[in-house]
């Protein structure tokens, strides 16, 4: 007797032929059933499912349950960071000698003190390729929040699958508290921007990158845009809209779709780059596969040297844009929301207090009249 697998080899009918037999028979169904759900994870689910089943086997579920719970993440850019958050978290729970799934609050609790100290993965210079040693800066405030995060959430989860409920251990850990008002990315003015992309266009030491770099940095400027979403965007993405060249993708943040006017400068540097290209990824490599960011973080660290600026990696480009809008005489916050994809406003005038803290401080004030008075001789 037959299995239906071999039902369907003997046959040489697909079970998706249309109006096939073995497209109406429960032979078909069940071959149908058979496929690996777990083809339809997500980069990052997959990645991190790869990671724990070498730690843990197939017959222990968490492999499945952290991989599933990183592919139940609306968006790409929530499902990296909970999966990187997470190794962390794991990593911390297998070297105390708990499983993952049974930790309690004082480990939980533990894992908080814990990021406070621990020196995070550095690569040694000079090692073999890819070693890595625990010599590195102890996690930042936004490390710890994202690790306590992630761990969180997951068993959050849980709880929400489980039939008998899962108690979470991280609901009564502290949190580091993130001030929304500070940001340690150092922010370029626009005269240093515009530096940046002259150097970008003029002087990239690899010429053959120059066209690349340059649409790349002044569509990520003027788009507002978040490296991620920019560096998923395909070139089929690109069409015309009620006289408008725009560019459709996914936002990283929240999932959903956008639909990003592309200003004529950026338009005209993208389709210099393109030359002619129809298909593929946006921005790519020379053998046609998808940049990454870590590419696009080495070519700005190089750029900033050559002209001689502020180091930065690109997650402060939108940061840059959205502060410069919003300086205009005719700024509108409504619409500078709307354009970086802000759902609160409070989000957005959030970049007009930290340059208001800055531009606006009464220290300038007051060093300007000591600075006076001590140039004259007089006393205070």
């Amino acid at each position: 007797m037959l299995t239906p697998d071999q039902d369907v080899l003997e046959s040489g009918e697909s079970p998706d032929t249309p109006g096939s037999e073995m497209a109406r028979s429960p032979r078909s169904t069940l071959a149908t059933v058979r496929r690996d759900p777990r083809d339809l994870w997500p980069e990052h689910a997959r990645k991190l499912y790869d990671h724990l089943l070498a730690l843990y086997g197939e017959d222990d579920p968490l492999p499945t349950l952290a991989a599933s719970w990183i592919a139940h993440q609306r968006s790409v850019n929530t499902q990296k960071s909970y999966a990187r958050g997470f190794r962390v978290f794991e990593e911390f729970a297998r070297e105390h000698g708990a499983h993952p799934m049974a930790v309690k609050f004082t480990l939980a609790d533990g894992f908080r003190l814990w990021l406070e100290t621990t020196p995070q993965w550095v690569r040694v210079k000079g090692g073999r390729r890819g070693e890595m040693a625990r010599t590195g800066k102890p996690y930042s405030d936004a490390s710890r929040a994202n690790s306590l995060s992630a761990a969180s959430s997951f068993f959050s989860f849980l709880d929400k699958i489980s039939d008998d409920g899962v108690k979470n251990p991280f609901d009564a850990v502290q949190r580091p508290y993130l001030d929304p008002d500070y940001s340690s990315t150092p922010g370029y003015t626009e005269q240093e921007w515009a530096k940046l992309l002259l150097t970008a266009r003029d002087e990239h030491r690899i010429a053959a990158y120059r066209k690349r770099t340059y649409a790349m940095l002044l569509t990520l400027y003027t788009c507002c845009l978040r490296i991620d979403a920019l560096l998923n965007a395909r070139v089929e993405d690109l069409s015309d809209d009620t006289g408008h060249r725009v560019l459709l993708l996914e936002k990283v943040k929240g999932g959903g779709r956008a639909k990003k006017p592309i200003p004529p400068a950026a338009w005209d540097a993208l389709q210099d780059y393109l030359d002619g290209r129809k298909t593929g990824w946006l921005f790519c490599t020379s053998s046609g596969g998808q940049l990454d960011e870590p590419a696009v973080w080495r070519t700005l660290q190089s750029l900033a040297k050559r002209a001689n600026l502020p180091l930065r990696g690109p997650h402060g480009t939108k940061v840059d844009a959205i502060t410069h809008a919003l300086a205009k005489p005719n700024a509108r916050p409504d619409k500078v929301q709307s354009w970086a994809d802000h759902n609160d406003a409070r989000t957005t005038q959030r970049y007009n207090k930290r340059r208001g803290l800055l531009d606006d401080s009464p220290g300038y004030g007051l060093a300007a009249d000591v600075a006076g008075a001590l140039a004259h001789g007089e006393e205070l």
